[in-house]
């Protein structure tokens, strides 16, 4: 199968920032995302979308990014998912990656089928990251940070199994919620996390006083 090249990015000015996040799905941690702009007569081997390139390679590639290229990191913290909802948190993650990098580039490549709403010349790409050698890049400094994140989270709250399944909804990580119940760092706008936090909560006394009250004349009516 082939891998993401710069076809895409021949057809846009230079400089060219690639930008894609991590972290949409889990139920627990931040959304990052990372923006890359590339040499593309020096870069690291092996760029590929995050997903499929192994965890030991990928560690690698990030670092020599971090020496070849340039690199803005943005995060969207839990109570932002939860204020904005986990679409415009990621926007506002994608948006301050950008930011991060410390100058405009000429054009942007973003992953997906929007943009964030900024002013920048920019395009979306549908599986960007399986398509486009820059986006790819950004993908995996995106996730291997939101994994380094979700590794130290890990060790603040043990049992969940962040350090493995990175927050995202895992029969061991549901055990750990019915276990041990949620954490900060639980996205309660997310419907598994709002159910669980919901049920954990005692009922008003005057929900109770209400129930009472209708169950007693309905009674007298009878």
């Amino acid at each position: 199968m082939a891998r993401p090249c710069f076809k895409i990015e021949k057809d846009f000015p230079e400089p060219l920032a690639g930008v894609d996040e991590a972290g949409c799905a889990p139920l627990a941690g931040p959304v990052v995302a990372a923006a890359v702009v590339l040499d593309r007569t020096k870069f690291p081997r092996g760029i590929d979308d995050s997903k499929v390139v192994p965890v030991k390679e990928r560690e690698a590639i990030c670092a020599r990014l971090y020496k070849v290229a340039k690199v803005g990191v943005g995060i969207a913290s839990v109570e932002e998912i939860d204020r904005l909802n986990i679409y415009w948190a990621r926007m506002l993650a994608m948006t301050r990656a950008v930011e991060a990098l410390g100058f405009d580039p000429a054009w942007v490549l973003v992953d997906g089928n929007r943009c964030p709403r900024w002013e920048r010349p920019s395009k979306a790409i549908v599986a960007g990251d399986a398509k486009c050698r820059s986006i790819a890049a950004a993908s995996i400094v995106a996730k291997v940070t939101r994994d380094r994140i979700m590794a130290e989270h890990a060790r603040e709250h043990p049992g969940y199994g962040w350090e493995t399944n990175k927050g995202y909804g895992t029969p061991e990580h549901y055990g750990a919620l019915d276990r041990l119940g949620l954490t900060p760092l639980h996205r309660r706008s997310f419907a598994p996390v709002r159910a669980i936090h919901e049920a954990s909560q005692p009922p008003l006394q005057g929900s109770f006083e209400m129930a009472a009250s209708t169950g007693l004349e309905q009674m007298l009516e009878l």
